[in-house]
């Protein structure tokens, strides 16, 4: 390996490679990353043909790799790791903790994961790379207190001077939003969207805001206002036109809903839907629309059948726990018994292993993924008795408080079809409790409240 020259990024923190261009495609790699561009992957290449020793750059392949939860990835991110630790053998400490992050995540090692990242951000909370990366774990990890807390500590180091300031102002909106603190919430993600009024996720959080403060006329506004600002971003446009059917779906606008579906979220002849037809946030997308539509009498054809054909595909593959039951949800909606059995079993093995994962998967997604199948069987009490012992910890599943909602309508579905009318009220009373929203006002809910 060549000597190393040090070179900084866009936030002064040194980087060891030997090729300053090396050093701007990186920047460019980041940047792309918490903007949300599709054509982040071309500079990582970039950056990669520019200095292929390049160590952070193999481990932030590696993470771009792991990012996907999809387990065909894991070779790929266990050789890019590898190189990583190569060719960091004589780079900074801040470079090789970060490929200790990269291994903590290939061990399914949350915390020791995790520890890295807050480790590098002690000493560098600049690190764009770092602090993304801890925020996004701890949302999967269904740990809102800790994207708070993160924010929180590395906060004061930051200011409008710096690139990606933005970002970090939208990822304290979105943490303070999980944590029901819409007003701190809203004024960071405004402040995030003065600054770039194409940030996708200020965008996203401030419309997570309005959803959940029953604010569905301005969030369409909202959204409308700023999809021309979204072009040549990657999935996450897929993610904030559910939102924008969300705000429809609660006006009872299902045509709409569907022309979104079809059009915009789930348009299967899109180039970003082809290029990843199973990303774990598109699945979640889509069945979780399809499930509310039919919740409320709305028929949905066949758009269940490719996604129950991609959760054949993936059966084992238990890398993201709050997709399992949306994958469910798929092959329930169109009768596909035989392999979801082999799902659930499959799901079985790997919680038998160790990891973080495997603890989440055997003792949260199993039942509630059992539950939802029992639900698509038609054997509703059995699905409350599944679901009611995790419903206190289904937030560890990860996902937002909007997205955990359809687990909360499958588990009163159920009892209101299996007659459970202390179950009924029960999840009556927590969901209103979730929302300063009435339930009359809220579609999913309302025809159950109005019946208690």
């Amino acid at each position: 390996m060549s000597e190393l020259l040090r070179v900084q990024d866009i936030h002064g923190l040194p980087l060891s490679t030997n090729s300053s261009k090396a050093g701007d495609a990186f920047d460019n790699t980041v940047m792309g990353y918490v903007k949300y561009r599709l054509d982040t992957p071309a500079f990582l290449k970039e950056t990669l043909r520019s200095d292929p020793e390049f160590g952070l750059a193999h481990c932030l392949k590696g993470y771009f790799l792991m990012l996907a939860y999809n387990q065909a990835n894991l070779p790929a991110a266990r050789e890019s790791a590898t190189q990583a630790r190569t060719f960091t053998a004589a780079a900074t400490w801040r470079e090789q903790r970060h490929v200790d992050a990269l291994e903590a995540w290939l061990d399914d090692d949350a915390e020791r994961m995790l520890a890295a990242w807050e480790d590098i951000l002690v000493d560098h909370p600049l690190d764009l790379m770092a602090l993304r990366l801890a925020h996004l774990s701890y949302f999967w990890l269904g740990r809102a207190g800790d994207m708070k807390t993160s924010l929180g500590r590395v906060m004061p180091a930051w200011n409008v001077s710096h690139a990606g300031y933005a970002t970090v102002m939208s990822c304290k909106c979105f943490a303070y939003e999980e944590c029901g603190e819409y007003d701190e919430a809203e004024e960071a993600g405004r402040a995030a969207l003065a600054i770039d009024p194409g940030d996708l996720w200020g965008t996203h959080g401030v419309a997570h805001i309005m959803e959940m403060q029953g604010r569905h006329d301005e969030g369409i506004d909202f959204m409308k206002e700023r999809e021309p600002l979204w072009e040549g971003a990657n999935n996450m446009t897929h993610h904030l036109w559910w939102h924008l059917a969300l705000f429809h779906i609660e006006q009872r606008d299902f045509d709409e809903v569907l022309d979104l579906y079809d059009t915009r979220f789930r348009n299967l002849s899109s180039v970003v839907t082809q290029a990843q037809p199973d990303l774990y946030i598109d699945v979640q997308n889509a069945s979780s629309m399809l499930f509310r539509l039919e919740r409320q009498g709305v028929p949905v054809g066949d758009r269940w059948n490719e996604l129950a054909e991609k959760a054949i595909g993936r059966i084992g593959d238990c890398y993201s726990p709050f997709t399992l039951p949306h994958w469910m949800m798929a092959l329930a909606g169109c009768e596909r018994y035989d392999e979801a059995r082999q799902m659930l079993n499959a799901m079985k093995l790997f919680g038998q292993g160790k990891g973080t994962n495997a603890c989440i998967v055997e003792g949260i997604a199993l039942p509630v993924t059992e539950a939802v199948l029992a639900h698509g069987l038609g054997e509703y009490g059995r699905a409350v008795d599944l679901m009611k012992p995790v419903l206190d910890r289904m937030f560890q599943l990860g996902g937002s408080h909007a997205q955990q909602e359809v687990l909360e309508q499958v588990f009163l579905d159920s009892a209101v079809n299996a007659k459970r009318q202390g179950d009924v009220e029960f999840i009556l009373s927590r969901a209103a409790a979730a929302r300063a929203v009435p339930l009359g006002r809220r579609v999913g809910f309302a025809a159950a409240a109005a019946q208690g």
